[in-house]
C-alpha cells in the first residue's frame, strides 16, 4: 500500500474551558463571608505547524480525529483551575489548510510556520468576578466555552527546486533515480509511477531537490485521470523540467509532446508558463527523431549520455531563482480573526444571533437567578445586540436564540 499520502480530512475539537465556581467563604469566624469561587482554566488551542521531519499526511488517513484537552473547574477558596496545554499537529512543508467547501484558510511552505485552526474554549468566571456594590452575593458564574470544532481539508504541495514534467513512460523515473539516491518503481507500462517522488542532487558546486511528478495526460488540466493530483506538486517548483520523449510509442514528436505539457501547466495556472524551464530529450539512444526534429538538449538516462551537461544547465537555473527570491527573516505564525456579532432571521418572529462573544454573555451556570439574568442582558446591550436586532427589523415579542438561549425581544 501506499505510504505516500498527499490529502486528507481532519476533524480538529479544541478543548472546552472549565466552569467557574459558585461559592462563599463560610469561616467560623466570618460572619458574612463573600463569595470566593474561582474561575475555570481555559481548553487547549490545536495548531498547525509545518515540519521538514514530515513527509506526507500519512498520519490523517487512519487516525482523522485530533482532540485538545479542556480546562480544569474552579474550586472554592478562589482556586482557579489549570489550563490545558495547546496542541501541536505537524504537518509536511506545503501543507494548505482549506474548510471542507474549499476556501484556502493558510499555506505552511516553511519549516515552523504556524496556523491556529481551533480556539480553546475561555474558562468561565466564578462568581467573585460578579461582585460589586448592587451586586453583594452573587449566586451565579460562568460556564466554560466549547472549544471550536471543524472539519478540515489539508493538501499537500511538494517543494522541490525542479519537477520533472513529461507524459508517462517518457522516463521521469529513470532519469531521477540515476541523478539521486531515490528508487522510484520503474517499467515499461504507461502510469508506473502514481506518487511524486524526491530525490536530492549532487553535482559539482549545486545541491538541489527535484520532483518525479506522474506522467500527465492531455486534459489533466480539467481533472482527467489524476490530473489535479499531479499538476498540484507543480506549483511551488523554482524549475520546470519538460522531457520530450524521443522514441514514444505514439508517434508524437517532440515539439507536439511539447507543446501539449505546456497547455495543460498554462490551463491550470498561467504563471507556470513564467518559471524558468528547460527541455529536454529523453531516449536518446533509442531515438527515432533526429537533429531536425528535435536540436535541444539530448540525453540517454540508461547510458548517462548527456546527464552531466543536464545537471550543469539545471544547477544553474536553480541557483538563479533561488537568488531571486527574497529572504525570509523567522516563520509565520498565523491566526483567524475573531468573528463579530451578526443576526440572521430563522422564521417569521424569529431570529439568532451568531458570533463567539454573544454565546459568552449568555453561558451563565442559573439564569433562573434575578441577578444572573439582569447581567446577560446589560450585556448583550453593552455588545450592540440589541441594536443588531432592530437593523434587522426585530419586533417586540419576537424570539432571538443565542446559542441554547431564548429570549423575547423588547425594543428600547
Amino acid at each position: 500500500m501506499s505510504q505516500f499520502v498527499d490529502e486528507a480530512s481532519v476533524c480538529v475539537k479544541a478543548g472546552d474551558g472549565g466552569a467557574g465556581s459558585v461559592s462563599f467563604r463560610r469561616e467560623a469566624h466570618v460572619p458574612k463571608g463573600g463569595p470566593d469561587g474561582g474561575d475555570g482554566g481555559a481548553g487547549g488551542d490545536i495548531w498547525m505547524e509545518a515540519n521538514r521531519n514530515v513527509a506526507s499526511l500519512l498520519s490523517f488517513r487512519d487516525h482523522p480525529h485530533r482532540t485538545a484537552k479542556s480546562g480544569t473547574h474552579g474550586s472554592s477558596q478562589k482556586r482557579h483551575g489549570a489550563a490545558a496545554d495547546d496542541m501541536i499537529v505537524a504537518v509536511p512543508e506545503g501543507t494548505s489548510i482549506k474548510t471542507r467547501e474549499g476556501e484556502v484558510l493558510a499555506d505552511l511552505t516553511a519549516h515552523g510556520d504556524r496556523y491556529l485552526v481551533a480556539r480553546g474554549g475561555r474558562g468561565g468566571r466564578g462568581n467573585t468576578r460578579f461582585l460589586s456594590n448592587s451586586r453583594r452575593a452573587p449566586h451565579f458564574a460562568e460556564q466554560g466555552e466549547y472549544g471550536e470544532e471543524f472539519w478540515l481539508r489539508l493538501e499537500l504541495r511538494l517543494a522541490a527546486d525542479a519537477a520533472l514534467v513529461g507524459f508517462p513512460n517518457a522516463g521521469k523515473s529513470t532519469l531521477i533515480s540515476v541523478v539521486s539516491a531515490a528508487k522510484p518503481k520503474i517499467a515499461d507500462y504507461p502510469f508506473t509511477t502514481l506518487e511524486p517522488n524526491l530525490g536530492v542532487v549532487t553535482f559539482r558546486e549545486h545541491e538541489f531537490v527535484v520532483a518525479d511528478i506522474p506522467g500527465l495526460i492531455e486534459g489533466a488540466a480539467e481533472g482527467r485521470g489524476l490530473g489535479h493530483q499531479f499538476l498540484r506538486h507543480v506549483e511551488r517548483a523554482r524549475v520546470l523540467v519538460i522531457l520530450v520523449d524521443l522514441a514514444p510509442a505514439d508517434g508524437r514528436t517532440p515539439q507536439e509532446q511539447e507543446e501539449i505539457l505546456l497547455e495543460e501547466l498554462g490551463s491550470y495556472q498561467p504563471d507556470l508558463l513564467e518559471r524558468p524551464r528547460l527541455v529536454v530529450g529523453t531516449k536518446a539512444d533509442i531515438a527515432i527523431f533526429g537533429e531536425d526534429e528535435f536540436n535541444g538538449l539530448r540525453i540517454a538516462s540508461v547510458t548517462r549520455a548527456g546527464i552531466d551537461s543536464m545537471l550543469g544547465k539545471l544547477g544553474n537555473l536553480i541557483k538563479s531563482a533561488r537568488a531571486e527570491e527574497p529572504e525570509r527573516e523567522a516563520f509565520v505564525v498565523l491566526r483567524p480573526l475573531e468573528e463579530g456579532i451578526f443576526v440572521e432571521r430563522e422564521a417569521e418572529h424569529e431570529w439568532r444571533v451568531h458570533g463567539r462573544v454573544a454565546l459568552r454573555a449568555v453561558a451563565i451556570s442559573d439564569l433562573t437567578d434575578i441577578d444572573a439574568l439582569v447581567y446577560v442582558q446589560q450585556k448583550l446591550r453593552k455588545l450592540g445586540v440589541d441594536k443588531a436586532l432592530a437593523r434587522a427589523g426585530a419586533q417586540d415579542g419576537d424570539t432571538v436564540h443565542i446559542g441554547d438561549m431564548a429570549l423575547e425581544y423588547e425594543g428600547s
